[in-house]
Formats: C-alpha cells, structure tokens, sequence
C-alpha cells in the first residue's frame, strides 16, 4: 500500500516548516517541502535532508510550468497528493492609495491565485480515488480587514470565498476542503511584511498624509505579534489534526484570537463592530491631522 502524501508550499521558514515538521513527526505520510530554489539552503539550516519520507523540492509557486512539473513528479512516482497544504504567502503594507497594480497583482498571484491553480492540479487525480484533502492557510485577515493591509485583506477574502465554494463543488467526490485561520503568531515574520513604493516613501515622510497610519500600525502589529501566546507549532498541530479528522469543517480558527473575532464579528450588530474596532486602532485620532492635505507624489 502507498503512503499517502502530503505537499506542503513555502515550507523552508515559518509557519511552513513548522508543518512540515509536525507532518513527519505525527503521521504516515510522504511530505513534500517546497520552497522557492533561493530558499532551499534553509532547509539544510533547520536539520533537514530528504529521506525515505521526505523530499525537498524548489518551487516558485507563481510558475505555471514549476507547479506542473513537480504534481506531474509526484503522480508518477508517488501516485498523486493527498493533501495539499497551501501555505506559501506574501504580505504588502500598505493602503489602497499606495497599491500600484503590478503590486496589487503579485499579492493576489501568490496568496490567492497560485494556491487555487495548485488545487487545480491535484483534483483530478483526487476525484478518480475519491478521497483527498486541500488545507488552504488563510489569516484573520480572511474574516477582517486591518488599515495599512488592504491588498494583503483582499487576497485572504477571495481565498476564503474560492475556498468556500470548492467545498461544495468537490464534497460529492469526498474531497475535503478546509480553511485554516491562524491570529497573530509569536514570531519575527512581520519583519518579512514587504512596503510598496509609496508606502515605503510615506513611512519615511512625516508630512505624508498616510505616514501616522503607518508609523502606529508597524508598532501595532508588531507588539501584537511579540506579545501573542500561539507559535506557528501551535498553528501546525491545528494542521495535522485537521487533516487527520474524518469530517474536517470548512473554517478552523487555529489561535484564541481568530477564535474571539470570529464570535466578535457574528455576535456584534455589524455598525457597532465596526466602531469598536475602529476606536480601537493606535492613536486613530491623531491620523492625517498633521500632514498635507495631498501627497505631492500622486497628484
């Protein structure tokens, strides 16, 4: 009998690694670990060699042709995924107003485009045994949407509405299709939140208009993440568990908070929500009054 398989995405740090780990620890399967070929030493750093149950394998996932050529591999050596977990992701700081297009495009390729085209892959191969599992890691930002996110918000929601309707399209076949919520982590990943153009210019620019959203948010966030109890090893236990249940649910907060803004947003009458959160954003009340009424650089 085959092993079952599961294939991991932007597997060589964070989160990603922390499954991949908890994988090869806590089940029978064959893991796959991806990342991006600049990234692959990373695993050598964290202990890693491929073994009897393990592969390593570069891939962008944005690449058509790379994401063809590695679930073609696995098919015809291993016979085909059993669970693919989306992980690989990208984050932009920045609002709208500082969203060029090419930007607002690589986001949306990477956290929402990509994983639906690996999905793609692997379900044909999944429907023909009746059986298979795709984890797509979605955020809190899939439920709610932060200042100074927008376009990283943007790509969680249509994760989570693509998500949702592969759950009914596929359930006939018995293929499992989970959303997994994590909160904020105790780790350095907001150190790897990437600015846009102008972003990047109205952190360095007092009189921006937009530079108090960002100079209160950065802090935020950054205590949030510093001060939060969950690790990505919590979050990856969530994972194997969710894998390993016979009837996984479409939606698992994975962290207290998801869990507490899950309830927040359905229990609260949405106008009150909307007040309470805004009241409580970083020194809300100081944004924009002491800056130009209009940015120079986008007149």
């Amino acid at each position: 009998m085959r092993r079952p398989v599961a294939l991991v995405t932007g597997a060589s740090t964070g989160l990603g690694l922390a499954i991949g780990r908890a994988l090869l620890a806590r089940t029978d399967h064959h893991v796959v670990l991806t990342a991006r070929a600049g990234s692959m030493d990373r695993f050598v750093d964290a202990g890693l060699a491929e073994k009897e149950r393990l592969w390593l394998r570069p891939l962008d996932v944005t690449v058509e042709a790379q994401r063809r050529a590695l679930i073609d591999e696995i098919e015809r050596e291993l016979g085909g995924v059993d669970a693919l977990i989306n992980n690989a992701g990208v984050s932009y700081r920045a609002v709208v107003e500082h969203v060029r297009e090419s930007e607002r495009l690589t986001q949306m390729d990477v956290n929402f485009r990509s994983p639906m085209e690996l999905a793609r892959l692997v379900l044909p191969r999944m429907r023909a045994r009746r059986r298979g599992h795709v984890v797509n890691v979605s955020s809190v930002a899939g439920m709610m949407a932060m200042p100074t996110m927008a376009v990283y918000a943007a790509s969680k929601f249509a994760l989570e509405g693509a998500s949702e309707a592969l759950w009914y399209e596929v359930r006939p076949f018995g293929i499992r299709v989970t959303l997994v919520q994590p909160g904020f982590l105790h780790s350095s990943s907001f150190q790897n939140v990437r600015s846009t153009v102008l972003s990047g210019s109205s952190q360095e620019t007092p009189e921006d208009p937009y530079h108090d959203h960002y100079a209160h948010m950065s802090g935020f966030i950054e205590r949030l993440m510093r001060r939060a109890i969950a690790t990505p090893e919590d979050v990856a236990r969530v994972v194997v568990r969710t894998i390993q249940r016979r009837r996984p649910p479409l939606r698992v907060t994975a962290t207290l908070d998801a869990f507490f803004f899950h309830w927040l947003r359905r229990l609260l009458p949405r106008s009150f929500y909307h007040w309470i959160l805004y009241r409580m954003l970083p020194g809300v009340s100081a944004w924009g009054r002491s800056s130009r009424a209009v940015s120079p650089r986008l007149r």
